[in-house]
């Protein structure tokens, strides 16, 4: 069974920017598994911090369960740490763990956060981490004598506010056949309900762009940037 890997800092990142790629792939019979690093607990939810007498207890415990909601939703199996955000901070025994579960799945392709996010140092730690793990993945030093893993694709999907990140799209998914599911899993995440919306148009705009470029109608896609280069047998 082919398998696909997404390390998302916060319990609610994966849904709005790859939640169209995990349900695609889940669909059509990929092994889909979302690692989480936090729960969102601190910076990423303010909607039930302004409940009177709320606890961090209580916010882990309804992040906890939006999280396995949505993936739910999506058809991926979700894994979740807590590393805390505001400030993250994640141990090497998580990375190398990383590293031994992207040997365990052997995944086509990795999907994470982008570099360069001015507003949030949880994605970029993240996104460091990601790379560290794939590269580590990959040396016959590490855990000698088990399978190591191939040179994975990582492929970085689209930051908040992409004019500061410095964060360029050069791969238009087509998620029109899941959109639905993606809104879905959407509405699970009721801590942050101001972005259904955001992320709804950011899918809409980037169809317009797959459209454009793709030469045939697309409505909603999400967007991706390599981060090694692609090879490939032929050009056409």
């Amino acid at each position: 069974m082919p398998a696909g890997l997404v390390i998302s800092a916060h319990a609610a990142d994966f849904v709005w920017r790859a939640g169209g790629a995990i349900a695609l792939h889940a669909a059509q019979g990929w092994r889909m598994v979302v690692v989480c690093l936090s729960l969102g607990e601190r910076g990423e939810s303010a909607k039930l911090w302004r409940e009177p007498g709320m606890t961090l207890e209580r916010v882990k415990a309804n992040r906890r369960a939006e999280a396995e909601a949505a993936a739910h939703v999506l058809g991926a199996e979700l894994r979740l740490m807590e590393h805390g955000d505001y400030p993250m901070r994640v141990p090497d025994d998580t990375i190398l763990a990383l590293a031994d579960a992207i040997r365990e799945l052997q995944p086509s392709f990795i999907l994470s956060h982008a570099p360069g996010d001015p507003w949030n140092f949880d994605h970029e730690l993240t996104r460091r981490v990601a790379q560290e793990a794939q590269i580590i993945s990959q040396a016959r030093g590490h855990n000698p004598g088990l399978a190591v893993a191939g040179p994975t694709p990582v492929l970085m999907y689209e930051p908040h506010q992409t004019e500061w990140a410095g964060w360029r799209p050069d791969v238009y998914l087509d998620i029109d056949a899941v959109f639905e599911t993606k809104r879905r899993a959407f509405e699970q995440m009721g801590a942050q309900e101001w972005l259904w919306d955001y992320w709804t148009r950011a899918a809409a705009q980037r169809g317009n762009q797959a459209w454009l470029n793709g030469g045939r109608k697309i409505v909603h896609a999400e967007a991706y940037q390599r981060l090694f280069p692609q090879v490939a047998t032929t050009l056409g």
